[in-house]
């Protein structure tokens, strides 16, 4: 049989992104290290920890509350046509095409000074933007458990709710784990937004933005490097724990 040689050429190509993805990570780290009293000084700033618990706690609360609502929708999704539903699967991928300093100035007019620099504020920004990648994950996730199967524990005499509990939820869980884990690196990520409708309390990407205004890139990097090593960290930590239990299910 003639070698194919497809997959080496496609991975040769798409090299590319992943070189380009990796550079600028190594590139900032190796920097900082060299410079690493700045660091170990920055990680001493009572404001600058105050910032990093102020991204963890409004990153994960958005991504309990896309979860504790977003599974729901994503399974009628998944399981009921309805007039109207592609309206609402349109409505539910709108956040990721609005430029985030609109959705900033939307949120601010809707909900005006009930949102306004507070933790509400935060998560209200963080929640808008990242929410469609737990609906979407899940109705995918739900999308691929066999009808067939709810349909056999139906007739056992299960109610629906004990079917998506014990039966729907479980298979589709490695897709509604890696929603959250999406809906929990873009949260933290989210900028435009946050500095309009909530500048404080002040969270790390929003001080990265300050410092860099203010005082310059060399002043920016050490935040840079802190919040990129504890988001990188977590967020391969739980794509790790989502194998296992991928695979353990297998």
């Amino acid at each position: 049989m003639r070698r194919d040689y497809t997959l080496y050429f496609f991975a040769s190509i798409g090299s590319f992104l992943v070189v380009y993805i990796a550079l600028p990570l190594m590139v900032i780290l190796t920097k900082q290290m060299s410079d690493w009293g700045m660091l170990v000084k920055t990680l001493h700033d009572p404001y600058v920890i105050e910032a990093l618990r102020n991204s963890l706690l409004t990153a994960t609360a958005t991504a309990l509350i896309a979860l504790l609502f977003g599974v729901p929708l994503g399974y009628v999704l998944a399981r009921k046509d309805f007039p109207g539903k592609s309206l609402v699967q349109a409505l539910v991928d709108v956040p990721i095409v609005i430029p985030h300093s609109v959705v900033g100035i939307m949120l601010l007019v809707t909900y005006s000074t009930y949102i306004l620099d507070s933790y509400k504020g935060i998560i209200a920004a963080m929640l808008f933007v990242s929410a469609p990648f737990t609906i979407n994950a899940s109705r995918d996730g739900f999308l691929a458990v066999d009808e067939k199967i709810e349909a056999v524990a139906r007739t056992l005499g299960a109610s629906r709710l004990r079917v998506f509990f014990s039966v729907s939820l479980p298979i589709a869980f490695p897709s509604v784990a890696s929603g959250a884990i999406m809906t929990w690196a873009r949260a933290i990520s989210e900028v435009g937004a946050i500095l309009i409708v909530a500048y404080y309390p002040k969270t790390a990407q929003v001080l990265v933005m300050e410092y860099f205004n203010n005082y310059g890139l060399k002043a920016s990097r050490p935040i840079s490097v802190i919040l990129i090593a504890i988001s990188l960290t977590i967020f391969v930590l739980l794509r790790w724990l989502v194998g296992r239990t991928e695979n353990a299910s297998r």
